[in-house]
């Protein structure tokens, strides 16, 4: 039997949003059959909302500056998040990977990492620590107005928040580092907005991958997804993902 591995998936080309979230369900179920784990970065190909697994949508519908968007539920829970400027990675892990008997420690060795490659690239970014949220915090519709102790903060701002789904044993990770401002939430500024510097958007994720695939334990093999990984996703994205927001209710096989 082969040894587990973690495969990689970095991709160049942004997509949709209702595909970005049905490959990493495929992704997520593709784990508990193949045991490999997979950490993959991605981005948007237009600004989109993604509502948490167990948010309402009348929020996001009746705000007339979301009116036009693009709307995806995700897999994983918390707030809504705008995704424009940013890098997005998911993470898979099957039930023999060690974080899953912790996930907790996930965020906290992901974000950690990210922190550490940020500052040799002179981007000052910390932990936001177990501050206590105000009551705001705690009822904001999006996830970047929210408060939580492994949130990575800069200048007192949220530029990376992460969530997480479980299933079967496995563990499904995402994750959002905020780079620029979008014109959709202009009250949340990005990593580049607070530093007064950027960086070339591709360059920036090329260099966080690797780092991040380091501390997963198992071997990282750059990789891109299987033909069945796509067959299911493609199959996820006409019956729940392209189309429909109340799929996290009314689909059996999604518990």
């Amino acid at each position: 039997m082969s040894e587990p591995r973690l495969r990689l998936l970095f991709e160049t080309v942004p997509t949709t949003g209702a595909w970005n979230m049905a490959l990493d369900e495929a992704l997520l179920e593709h784990t508990l059959t193949t045991g490999d784990a997979v950490l993959r970065w991605y981005r948007w190909d237009s600004a989109t909302l993604s509502l948490g697994y167990f948010q309402p949508a009348s929020e996001a519908t009746a705000t007339p500056l979301w009116a036009d968007l693009p709307l995806v539920r995700r897999l994983s829970g918390g707030g809504a998040i705008l995704h424009h400027h940013e890098w997005t990675y998911s993470c898979a892990l099957p039930p023999a990977h060690p974080f899953t008997t912790n996930p907790h420690n996930l965020y906290l060795v992901i974000h950690r990492t990210i922190i550490a490659h940020l500052a040799t690239l002179g981007f000052e970014t910390y932990l936001r620590g177990d501050a206590a949220p105000t009551s705001g915090q705690l009822e904001a519709f999006l996830c970047f107005q929210r408060g939580d102790p492994c949130d990575v903060h800069s200048q007192g701002q949220k530029v990376l928040g992460s969530a997480q789904r479980r299933r079967k044993g496995a563990v499904l990770q995402h994750g959002s580092l905020i780079l620029r401002q979008s014109p959709f939430a202009p009250h949340i500024p990005g990593l580049f907005d607070l530093a007064g510097k950027s960086t070339e958007e591709m360059n920036l994720g090329r260099s966080l991958a690797p780092p991040v695939a380091e501390q997963l334990f198992w071997p990282a093999t750059p990789d891109t997804p299987s033909p069945s990984e796509l067959e299911q996703a493609a199959q996820l994205l006409k019956t729940r993902y392209a189309e429909r927001l109340d799929w996290n209710r009314s689909s059996p096989g999604n518990r």
